[in-house]
């Protein structure tokens, strides 16, 4: 009995030195175009960089009121990362993980709104702590304003050529990936069709589709004719914002490459009718995605499963 209690005592401390042993990657904090990010770097990073190896780079973004914390804190992002790599599930990577709310306002708008007293609307103090409800200082109405404004998606080419300069990345399509929960999804859309060509991998989790209509209305272009025309997606409106304008022939053009479109969401979520209804326009023009339904709304433990999904789909065209 003693021997058989040694055996497997044993065996349990040769499993978890191994396990201990195996490769696990880093997250390092930095500052790209005045946005705060989160940086995900592989194994032995800075010693494979000097030689030479450049890798590809998933931008993973946040959701209304979030930060570039949320992946990590939240999302347990460098468990999962580090968890699949010791399985040969996925590729290794770089991930940015940039608060995207900030990257959404101008730079002197953002030091002003950063400047500003810490309390509510109603003169309530907002708490201390990052992450905490409303720490942003602002109402959901108003970052909604900010986040919606289109100027994340006009200015992430620079965010983009900063994270490439600064990080031993790939700079084509093919090692390039885009996503995002929520909001989060929402930029990952409009990124993604402003910028042609520019992503082949692609993931929405429980997006937001559409932009706020007023007061950005300027106009609007009738959809071609089709077997059916659903809610919200009857009309194109033309916004202020060049990111938001003419995305239905952007997504039409990106349809000709085609990246790999990665679309989820729970069957609870407040965000699923507008999602079905963006899928039958996605069909309607010939469109290809992959589409993942799973049970549950707007979850963390959704979007770790929808995260877990992307990345094993990621980076295949040259892995």
């Amino acid at each position: 009995m003693k021997s058989r209690f040694f055996v497997l005592s044993l065996l349990s401390v040769i499993i978890l030195c191994t396990y201990a042993s195996q490769p696990v990657g880093t997250l390092q904090r930095d500052t790209i175009q005045g946005v705060p990010c989160v940086v995900y770097l592989p194994y032995n990073y800075a010693e494979r960089a000097e030689k030479g190896t450049n890798f590809p780079c998933l931008y993973l973004q946040h959701g209304m009121f979030g930060s570039e914390n949320d992946w990590t804190q939240q999302g347990h992002l460098l468990h999962w990362m580090d968890s699949l790599l010791r399985e040969d599930m996925i590729a290794e990577m770089v991930v940015v993980m940039p608060d995207n709310f900030l990257g959404s306002i101008p730079p002197a708008e953002r030091r002003r709104l950063m400047s500003a007293p810490n309390v509510t609307p109603d003169g309530q103090p907002f708490s201390t702590e990052k992450g905490a409800a409303h720490w942003r200082k602002l109402t959901r109405e108003q970052e909604q304003g900010f986040e919606m404004s289109g100027y994340w998606e006009e200015h992430f080419p620079l965010f983009m050529a900063e994270v490439e300069q600064r990080y031993s990345v790939d700079n084509n399509s093919k090692s390039r990936a885009i996503a995002g929960l929520s909001m989060g999804g929402f930029h990952t859309m409009h990124v993604s069709h402003f910028l042609v060509g520019t992503f082949d991998y692609i993931g929405l989790f429980s997006p937001v589709i559409l932009p706020r209509v007023a007061p950005d209305l300027v106009g609007e272009m009738p959809l071609p004719e089709g077997p059916y025309r659903t809610a919200g997606f009857d009309k194109q409106v033309a916004y202020s914002s060049p990111a938001y304008n003419d995305w239905m022939n952007d997504l039409r053009q990106l349809s000709q490459m085609p990246p790999l479109y990665w679309i989820a969401i729970g069957r609870d979520d407040f965000l699923y009718t507008q999602l079905q209804d963006y899928r039958k326009w996605l069909e309607l023009n010939s469109f290809e995605y992959t589409y993942y339904e799973t049970d549950g709304g707007h979850t963390w433990q959704n979007w770790q499963d929808y995260l877990c999904h992307f990345l094993k789909t990621c980076f295949t065209r040259i892995w």
